[in-house]
């Protein structure tokens, strides 16, 4: 999507309201919030009873009359009235001050590349509950380029790889326009159900979720030798506490699946770019963006496959919303080209 800069510029807050995390950055402030997107509700009467990170901790802990919701999937808003009362109150104490002396400030959101109508719509209306006057959409990928410092407005090609939970999306940027981009369903949520899966399958054990991002390090060992740690979990059978012993390479099977569909996204790109794009990426390499950038091993297995350099950006889960930020602050340079004159 076009995006105007004069009109961002006019913009003080600037959300990334991921699948994972919500963050939010104010002009001149910098990044204030930076929670799960979870909210846990009481179905009897509707009551918001908590929000980010202590929603998080309590899933898989509650009641049966408490239910831990995630009002994001994917990128999309599938919840309105659940996020914008998880926004509210997430930036309301925060902003209360600003929204007195400024009511109706103009907000910038990040969107995934190419997201339907719908999808950006609910979005909008979600923000606009929130007390914005006017909301100025951006792509995710266009943000997360800049904040991850690549040219994007230079003549010379930048290709970001930005690994959300619930989505991956790639792109070749010029010019400060998308070449060409591909998204796949396959985020850090897919890996980790894989994960599960697999030790559900191979050793009998259920492990909760968020067990899995310590099992994650284990890929950390670029090492081909054998490399095992402990986990603890609950036998499928008898229902008992259980530990056994996990290897690094049965750990690396398991998530090989998702993370081929990133590989073939990443040349399904590479194909529809021109060769002259294609020469400075041989060079200059991707760089990937998004929380799933930092599981352990990834750039190393990409530049492996692709043949390209792979890098990581400087705090990569926070690439979209400083990408955003340095929008609305005014650092970027224009991303479209006027015509001459005459």
């Amino acid at each position: 999507m076009p995006i105007d800069m004069e009109e961002m510029r006019r913009c003080s807050v600037a959300v990334d309201l991921g699948a994972s995390r919500t963050r939010v950055y104010v002009k001149d402030t910098g990044i204030i919030v930076d929670e799960p997107s979870v909210a846990a509700v009481n179905i009897r009467t509707g009551a918001l009873l908590a929000v980010g990170e202590l929603a998080e901790r309590m899933t898989g802990r509650t009641p049966d009359h408490i239910r831990v919701v995630r009002p994001v999937q994917g990128g999309t808003v599938v919840n309105v009235d659940l996020a914008r009362r998880m926004l509210r109150h997430l930036i309301g104490s925060k902003l209360r001050r600003t929204w007195i002396r400024r009511p109706g400030m103009r907000f910038a959101a990040c969107v995934p590349y190419d997201s339907e109508p719908l999808a950006q719509r609910a979005l909008h209306e979600t923000l606009t509950a929130v007390g914005a006057r006017r909301v100025e959409l951006a792509d995710t990928l266009v943000c997360a380029a800049i904040g991850s410092g690549l040219p994007v407005e230079h003549p010379e090609a930048a290709m970001v790889v930005v690994c959300g939970a619930g989505t991956t999306q790639v792109a070749v940027l010029s010019l400060g326009s998308i070449v060409a981009a591909e998204t796949v369903p396959v985020g850090g949520d897919a890996i980790d159900y894989a994960v599960i899966e697999h030790l559900r399958s191979r050793h009998e054990l259920l492990l909760p979720h968020p067990a899995v991002r310590p099992l994650r390090m284990m890929l950390h060992s670029a090492d081909p030798g054998p490399a095992v740690a402990e986990v603890h979990g609950r036998d499928v059978t008898t229902g008992l506490a259980r530990t056994v012993t996990v290897d690094t390479e049965s750990v690396r099977q398991a998530v090989g699946g998702p993370l081929t569909a990133v590989l073939d996204a990443i040349r399904t790109v590479l194909r529809r770019c021109p060769p002259d794009l294609v020469a400075d990426l041989s060079e200059r390499g991707l760089v990937l963006a998004g929380g799933g950038a930092l599981l352990p091993g990834l750039d190393t297995m990409l530049s492996r496959t692709t043949g390209i350099p792979v890098h990581t950006a400087e705090a990569p889960d926070t690439c979209a919303v400083r990408g955003l930020g340095a929008m609305i602050e005014g650092k970027v340079e224009s991303m479209r080209l006027d015509p001459l004159a005459g």
